[in-house]
């Protein structure tokens, strides 16, 4: 089926007080493999190319969009496709000319100032041509740029700085700093529960979680309880694809035909997206939570009706 925009994903999941999963796209097989597991869950899903991606492609952003967005176009479920951490508000233009619904605009490593005024000028853009931007406030752990632990003093997002950044940026989401680290290949981040409720209730937009790879499943059942809305993956799919890949080879020392290391590794891949994906929708809502999500919220702070 068509593409859907990422702005339609988020937007239900925040109505339904869920969460919508975001996977990161290396190859082919990681996009083929994310559209398999969402059908298998029966769950729609975000495919994201993060700049990272791009620069391994050689810096061309086209190819590795067009082949994610046929695979979706492919698929009976459905799936968005968005450009996660761009630094390069260059490499947003390009996203909004091959397939891009969304966007990530990453200006953290900037001082704060310099951050929003980047920030502001890439949302400007972007919503002028169609894009939904997401920015990050805080610091997730794991980043070249980022303080070595995300549980260090002053990485956390503040929820009242947060509100002045999406006000002063007009950012439509916001990935913020609650204690979860990039690239952790186990599973033992503990997330601050308590403050993602309170960036919910001051945060006029909805709020979106970095390196939930290394996540405990409770503790990604609670962060949705509490008000995240973008659930990100890109570790856990790296660490299932990889370990496939070293398996077949080690019981297959003479193998050289790529099919059969990276069909097994697709499959691998699949698995674990549809089983994340069937595990983040068995989290409902808390008994008798009221809170309002992002997108029941005007920009000014005040609450739709």
């Amino acid at each position: 089926m068509p593409l859907v925009p990422t702005a339609d994903l988020v937007a239900r999941a925040a109505a339904a007080r869920g969460c919508v999963a975001a996977f990161n796209v290396i190859t082919l097989e990681h996009a083929e493999a994310i559209a398999r597991g969402a059908e298998e869950a029966g769950r729609p899903a975000i495919l994201q190319i993060s700049e990272n991606a791009v620069r391994y492609h050689g810096g061309r952003i086209a190819p590795l969009a067009a082949a994610s967005a046929a695979v979706a176009e492919a698929s009976d479920v459905d799936l968005s496709l968005h450009l996660d951490h761009a630094t390069d508000p260059q490499l947003v233009r390009q996203a909004a000319d091959t397939g891009f619904s969304s966007a990530m605009f990453d200006a953290g490593a900037l001082p704060h100032a310099e951050n929003i005024t980047a920030t502001a000028a890439t949302a400007a853009w972007a919503h002028g041509a169609g894009l939904w931007l997401e920015a990050e406030l805080g610091y997730v752990g794991g980043k070249p740029d980022a303080p070595a632990s995300a549980h260090a003093d002053g990485v956390r997002t503040d929820p009242a700085e947060a509100l002045d950044f999406v006000n002063r940026t007009g950012v439509d989401a916001l990935a913020v700093a609650v204690g979860s680290s990039h690239a952790m290949t186990r599973r033992t981040a503990a997330l601050d529960h308590a403050l993602i409720a309170r960036l919910r209730r001051t945060v006029p937009v909805p709020l979106v979680l970095h390196g939930s790879s290394g996540v405990p499943d409770e503790e990604l059942g609670a962060a949705v309880r509490a008000g995240m809305v973008k659930i990100n993956f890109g570790t856990a799919l790296n660490i299932a694809f990889t370990r496939t890949v070293r398996a077949v080879l080690s019981e297959q020392p003479v193998q050289v035909d790529p099919r059969t290391y990276l069909g097994a590794a697709r499959a691998s891949v699949a698995d674990t997206v549809r089983d994340l994906l069937t595990r983040l929708a068995a989290s409902p809502p808390a008994e008798g939570d009221t809170g309002q999500r992002g997108s029941d919220h005007h920009r000014d702070g005040s609450v739709g009706q």
